[in-house]
């Protein structure tokens, strides 16, 4: 089996279900779980939403310790205004504008918004890279 794949990213959040309740605004569709987690499918990954009390106690380590990453998840979008648009919509079920997507020196178009419990997400257009019918990165 490959080693090089992610199964699972998963979030820790304040609030469970408002949390949910933001990502199903976003247009993400929940699957069956107990109240103390989220999943959503995105078609062979899942998105996980946990309680940072309970993924700390899981982990071991303090809640201090979980702090948050540098680390951004990213959607592309075929075009600028589709990211625009996406954008927009983010911010308006609830995100909080970091950078308003603008043009960018690498030759892309991108803008970075963060969830309620501040996970930074960037919406970008790659023009180098191409998007499959339902949005996935085609092979290179």
């Amino acid at each position: 089996m490959k080693a090089d794949r992610i199964n699972l990213v998963t979030l820790g959040v304040r609030d469970v279900a408002r949390a949910r309740a933001f990502y199903e605004r976003l247009g993400f569709v929940a699957e069956e779980s107990p109240p103390s987690v989220a999943f959503f499918d995105l078609g062979g990954t899942k998105l996980g939403l946990f309680g940072l009390h309970d993924l700390a106690a899981e982990q071991g380590r303090p809640m201090a310790e979980l702090g948050r990453g540098a680390v951004t998840l990213a959607v592309n979008w075929p075009s600028a205004a589709e990211v625009d648009a996406a954008y927009d919509r983010a911010i308006l079920a609830g995100g909080t504008m970091v950078t308003r997507p603008a043009k960018m020196d690498w030759g892309g178009y991108s803008g970075y918004w963060a969830d309620p419990d501040g996970h930074v997400w960037e919406y970008a257009h790659n023009p180098f890279w191409t998007l499959d019918a339902d949005g996935r990165l085609a092979p290179a």
